[in-house]
């Protein structure tokens, strides 16, 4: 392959340097991220990071907006996240790169989009780390009263940290084992929940056949599923990380395209699948039993651990997102650091071929969290939240509107080498256009909803200052006549 300008960026004024001009060497200071990465490492991580805590502690929140319709939100959602995701996953089997969306935006839009999308999801990944490990310090304080919150904190950031600084390989496997016990949960849980919902295990307290005394199946109508959208359809986020970590497998086309060929339906069989067990046999306008659904319905089909099994479970479910987010914020960092759009220090790579500094930095914002959980441990959960915003809105419109610009690019690139592609999103461009749509009309959706419209003005005002920090930047590197380094750049995409 032969280092080839970026298409579309440009050459910024005053810089005198193309910003996807990318070097032959690794980058700054040693070798280059090592391939230890292996399929069913990526297709583990992809199930593991969409089946998060969100599932097993938020989706009683969907169903008690919508009614049994939720399932129709969910749906809506998911077919919205499957789109994306296939443009994604097109983008990243032709480009691999561990700065995957940003690049791709960078790349079809300019320097402004990838520097917008890599610090606005690498905001979002560090606000997270601190909702996670907040998380995960509440429940192991609830089990043993004398481990104080932030102790239980500094402990998870200690070891995912080591496991992040050992090796990328090391990384993959701890992800595998974590998504295999989240996924074994999620199938027990069907399992017993079909078993319950034909009769094979009786139950008192099934609402089955009986939503017409509840209200139905719509109680809300339109309006519940609309409000149930807001509420779900951002619970699929995280599986992006597939195309982060694509760049270091071994063969990260092959890799890409194995993984989220089959993910995406897999996940959506969870979601829904569980979901449908939980408006079959509880009422939607009973709180105290949606407060906990996987318990509920555990305990319905007489499991009297179930509380205790969920909270290992949610605790486990933390824990994988906790070191899947360290991962990606160090290689979004590092991507960043390598096209010079952060210190370049974070692109500087160990002999284990692991960013090390990318990854200090994580572990530096989680023990931040540490201390803020030792400070506030009551409110620390409900700020981060409020702070992460509809972050993965602007990243998923960003992603479509790169896939628009992009694909004849790939098109003509796959021409000149003779090959197919290796992924096609589907019906390009008019999909796409409608996915646009969509998430405009979700737009509209949040501003109706005092909450969502809440989310919405911070997540505007993080990408206002982002902007603003790209301006000044750019500025002062045109007085300098600095350029960017472009490291993490893709090549052979003709303009």
């Amino acid at each position: 392959m032969t280092n080839s300008p970026e298409p579309g960026a440009g050459t910024e004024p005053g810089t005198g340097t193309e910003p996807g001009t990318e070097p032959a060497g690794p980058p700054t200071g040693g070798a280059p991220l090592t391939h230890g990465l292996q399929t069913r490492h990526l297709t583990m991580m992809g199930l593991g990071s969409a089946i998060g805590a969100g599932l097993f502690l938020g989706s009683g929140v969907g169903i008690a907006t919508a009614g049994p319709a939720v399932l129709v939100s969910y749906a809506i959602a998911g077919a919205l996240v499957v789109l994306v995701m296939r443009m994604l996953a097109e983008m990243a089997a032709a480009l691999p790169a561990s700065g995957s969306f940003s690049v791709y935006a960078e790349t079809a839009l300019g320097r402004w989009a990838g520097f917008l999308l890599g610090w606005l999801y690498w905001f979002m990944l560090i606000m997270v780390l601190g909702v996670e490990i907040t998380g995960v310090a509440e429940i192991v304080h609830g089990w043993w009263p004398g481990v104080p919150q932030w102790a239980a904190a500094a402990v998870v950031v200690a070891v995912f940290g080591a496991i992040n600084l050992v090796g990328v390989r090391h990384f993959g496997e701890a992800e595998f084992w974590f998504a295999l016990i989240k996924v074994a949960a999620i199938v027990g849980f069907l399992v017993v929940g079909v078993l319950v919902v034909v009769g094979v295990v009786p139950v008192e307290g099934s609402v089955l056949g009986h939503w017409d005394e509840h209200g139905g199946f719509a109680p809300a109508g339109w309006a519940g599923i609309a409000a149930g959208l807001l509420t779900v359809v951002f619970a699929f986020g995280g599986i992006e990380i597939v195309t982060i970590a694509a760049a270091e497998a071994r063969d990260p086309a092959t890799a890409v395209v194995r993984a989220t060929r089959t993910i995406l339906w897999r996940i959506l069989a969870f979601y829904i699948g569980s979901v449908a067990i939980m408006v079959a046999l509880i009422p939607w306008d009973d709180a105290d039993d949606l407060a906990s659904p996987f318990v509920t319905v555990l305990q319905m089909a007489g499991f009297d651990g179930a509380a205790r099994l969920m909270e290992v479970v949610v605790v486990i479910a933390l824990l994988s997102a906790f070191n899947a987010n360290i991962y990606g914020t160090s290689r979004m960092l590092f991507s960043l650091a390598g096209r010079g759009d952060a210190p370049a220090a974070a692109a500087r790579v160990s002999r284990r071929g692991v960013p090390a500094v990318a990854v200090w930095v994580s572990v530096a914002f989680g023990v931040v969290a540490v201390l803020l959980n030792w400070l506030l441990p009551e409110t620390l959960l409900a700020i981060l939240l409020n702070a992460v915003g509809a972050v993965l809105l602007v990243v998923w419109v960003l992603v479509a509107v790169s896939q628009l610009r992009l694909r004849p690019r790939l098109e003509a690139a796959a021409r000149e080498r003779g090959e197919p592609m290796a992924l096609r999103a589907w019906g390009y461009p008019w999909l796409t256009w409608t996915v646009l749509a969509a998430l405009a009309a979700l737009v509209v959706l949040m501003l109706s909803d005092d909450a969502a419209r809440a989310q919405l003005v911070a997540t505007a005002g993080v990408v206002a200052v982002i902007l603003a920090a790209y301006l000044v930047r750019r500025r002062v590197r045109a007085r300098r006549g600095r350029g960017t380094t472009g490291r993490d750049a893709p090549r052979d995409v003709p303009a």
